[in-house]
């Protein structure tokens, strides 16, 4: 049977699902619209597009680690409980071991491959959904490596609220590598070092230092010298290497580092949720919504 758009967007308003999952649930089912809505939900997909305009700002990050290759991913829920499930851990996990062993570029095309169990990642989400009833998703991940002569630190704060993978070179001892992951947890450094800030990031920076030392009255002559000074606490604020080590405020991170024989190669920071719409709960209004239904 043809299937037309007209078909397809009944599908759509009776599911909630996108108009390429049901012109293929279509397609499986002949045009039939009964046996097209059952397979959607069959798929997870119909109760999971229902779902699909929430805000999933809670959930967790995770590390895995095998031999000279990481990954840290953060996955999201709409509330703490569920980021708590064993259910809701389980899939973490297994779409962490996923990402560590196949290659993928961005969220999108790991949503595309298929798992050991043979469903595509974003309908094993959608399965997952579907069983927890909240919206799930695959936010973001960093795949790394390492030589044999390196060494991963993996961290994860509050059960996984914040997330810490660094990549230490020229040491293997773990502990110095996770003493640097808590660090950066702890101060959320943007940078390794001085030489990965933009010229432009620094100029920025320049120009806004030497307008407050003018607002401030300071002689033009010395306010060179000042914004200079200011400059370095700036590096301070948002380079790792310029940073007081956390368990030590005596000496720098490079200092620490160094003295284990040991250099920064990389590092990735997830903080759950940072950057999203977190969900007012109003729990009265929700109560009166039961109530009128």
């Amino acid at each position: 049977m043809a299937i037309n758009a007209q078909m397809v967007k009944e599908l759509r308003e009776k599911t909630g699902a996108g108009m390429l999952d049901c012109k293929k649930a279509l397609t499986e089912t002949d045009g039939n619209m009964e046996e097209a809505i059952n397979f959607l939900r069959e798929k997870g997909i119909a109760s999971a597009a229902k779902k699909a305009d929430r805000i999933a700002a809670e959930g967790t990050t995770f590390i895995l680690s095998e031999g000279n290759k990481a990954v840290i991913l953060e996955v999201n829920a709409e509330t703490d409980f569920v980021a708590k499930n064993e259910t809701f851990q389980a899939l973490v996990k297994e779409l962490a071991q996923h990402l560590l062993e196949n290659n993928a570029d961005s969220v999108e095309t790991a949503l595309q491959q298929k798992m050991t169990n043979g469903q595509v990642m974003s309908e094993y989400i959608n399965g997952a959904i579907a069983k927890i009833g909240e919206k799930i998703t695959l936010r973001r991940f960093a795949v790394k490596t390492k030589s044999d002569q390196g060494v991963f630190g993996e961290y994860l704060h509050m059960g996984g609220r914040i997330g810490v993978l660094t990549v230490l070179e020229g040491t293997t001892d773990q502990e110095v590598a996770k003493d640097v992951a808590m660090h950066i947890a702890a101060i959320n450094p943007k940078y390794i070092s001085r030489d990965q800030v933009s010229a432009e990031e620094v100029d920025s920076e320049r120009q806004v230092l030497t307008q407050q030392a003018l607002n401030e009255g300071k002689p033009e002559k010395i306010v060179e010298k000042m914004v200079e000074g200011r400059l370095g606490k700036f590096f301070e604020q948002i380079c790792l290497l310029d940073q007081s080590f956390v368990k030590d405020p005596d000496q720098k991170v490079r200092k620490f580092v160094e003295s284990k024989g040991a250099t920064v190669q990389d590092f990735v920071r997830y903080e759950v949720g940072e950057g999203l719409e977190k969900r007012q709960e109003n729990f009265a209004e929700e109560v009166m919504s039961q109530i009128k239904k």
